[in-house]
């Protein structure tokens, strides 16, 4: 049987926060190398037993997606949007779903976008030591060897701990530090890397078994999907009906006759700080850093500097500094689990950091807040060869556009112009107004925003070649 890789790319990544943020989460971001996390996942996903990978994502993570495929040179067979997000079970599921009414049959990899792995070689090999147990009938799982009592991980009890596939006695959540300690010395225990091989009929009927509901939900949801673009959008509904609920609480911890295979491929979940700091080299004094970092008498310090800032730590121990470009965290090192809660705090006062960047990336490119006072916004622009923005007026505000570098083409109230490198045009308020680069290279630009009002959704779209809502 041939191997559909399900890729599972939600997910916030809020415990990496403010490096990851709900508009550009973690799996978007080059944790380990230049490629994102998301892109070396898919890339490790090409080897000839596997087909075009199917893609899930979050509707607003879309062209993310699509972009960092294309840059990749890798063509999905289907990005599915999510229009809520519902943890991995119905997502799961939508894959097997999918990957069911293709001939011949074939095995499903579920796999998540946001771990990395180093020895691609070793991987390959797990796979193909799980496939017979899989064309069996059997959801295989892949077990890492505990290093270290980690309490942020699952673990997989298995039996016959010499054998090449282990038979699965249980899974254990997340558990705390003693009883992580007791697994560790348990020669029977492996943590969870929540990569999963399997026959999607058999996975079907597990879902028929024990979720009908959610499987009567996702038929529905992809009976009336619709494509948009490049994309498979989910009808809403249906898919809002399934439970918020992953895909080991679902099915994995009550499946029967589970094999587990080892997996000693360099594997990593960078899914906190401190497991981050765990992937970057340390000084003599056990300090690990990332970006312009300057140290003086600082002892097991965890820095990262991202944008630009340069980032001092100056007569500190077990402390955690990360700087970006709009925000600044500082916290006991012991304390990185609990950035999360800070999120939480940041989002019910409605701060713009707890979701986005400075620079927000859109399909045609990205903008960059710099400068902001009253009746008045200066932001800087990213418009990508070939790509426009959407034929738009705004009720409240007036725009200057000054071109910094490349050539743009402006349509301004039906008026057209080619602007180049320290040329500018004025849109008055209400005047309907589009910006494109017919060019080769990117173009950059100034915009001068003045008015009463200088919100994103002050944007009503007469046309859009995306697709967007006004708040997009």
């Amino acid at each position: 049987m041939a191997i559909v890789p399900v890729v599972l790319n939600g997910g916030a990544g809020t415990r990496l926060w403010p490096l990851s943020r709900a508009a550009y989460p973690k799996q978007f971001l080059p944790m380990a190398g230049e490629m994102s996390t998301f892109q070396q996942t898919c890339r490790r996903l090409t080897d000839a037993v596997y087909r075009k990978p199917i893609v899930i994502c979050n509707e607003d993570h879309r062209f993310i997606t699509a972009e960092q495929m294309r840059d990749t040179g890798i063509e999905p067979d289907a990005i599915v949007l999510e229009p809520v997000a519902r943890n991995t079970a119905p997502a799961a599921l939508i894959g097997s779903l999918l990957a069911a009414r293709e001939e011949p049959r074939q095995l499903v990899l579920l796999v998540p976008s946001d771990h990395l792995i180093f020895d691609q070689a070793a991987f390959t090999s797990a796979i193909e030591r799980g496939r017979a147990s899989a064309m069996a009938g059997k959801i295989v799982t892949f077990g890492i060897k505990p290093k270290e009592p980690h309490t942020g991980y699952g673990y997989i009890e298995t039996v016959d701990t010499a054998a090449e596939l282990m038979q699965v006695r249980r899974f254990v959540e997340k558990p705390d530090r003693e009883t992580a300690r007791s697994f560790l010395a348990d020669d029977g225990f492996f943590w969870n890397a929540g990569i999963f091989l399997f026959d999607p009929f058999r996975m079907i009927e597990l879902f028929q078994e024990h979720h009908p509901g959610m499987l009567a939900d996702c038929r529905k949801a992809l009976e009336n999907a619709v494509h948009d673009l490049d994309f498979l959008r989910l009808e809403s509904q249906a898919y809002e009906n399934c439970a918020h609920i992953s895909i080991d609480h679902a099915i994995m911890e009550k499946a029967h006759d589970m094999t587990c295979v080892t997996l000693d491929a360099g594997w990593r979940d960078i899914g906190s700080w401190q497991a981050l700091g765990a992937t970057m080299d340390e000084d003599g004094s056990g300090n690990a850093t990332r970006g312009d970092i300057v140290l003086r008498d600082a002892k097991n310090c965890l820095g990262l500097s991202d944008g630009g800032a340069m980032l001092a730590i100056l007569g500190l121990e077990d402390v955690l500094a990360v700087a970006t470009r709009d925000v600044v965290l500082v916290a006991a090192r012991d304390r990185a689990d609990d950035v999360k809660s800070m999120v939480e705090q940041l989002s019910a006062s409605e701060r713009r950091e707890a979701v986005s960047h400075a620079r927000v990336y859109r399909p045609w490119g990205w903008y960059e807040g710099l400068s902001r006072g009253e009746k008045y916004q200066v932001k800087c622009l990213m418009v990508k060869p070939g790509a426009k923005l959407s034929l738009q007026i705004h009720r409240q505000r007036a725009e200057h556009w000054i071109v910094v570098s490349g050539s743009v083409r402006v349509s301004v109230d039906g008026r057209e112009e080619h602007l180049r490198e320290n040329q500018s045009t004025y849109i008055p308020i209400g005047a309907p107004h589009r910006l494109e680069n017919p060019a080769a290279d990117p173009a950059l630009l100034i915009e001068v925003q003045s008015g009463s009002y200088l919100g994103e959704d002050d944007i009503i779209r007469l046309s859009d070649e995306y697709g967007r809502s006004a708040a997009e």
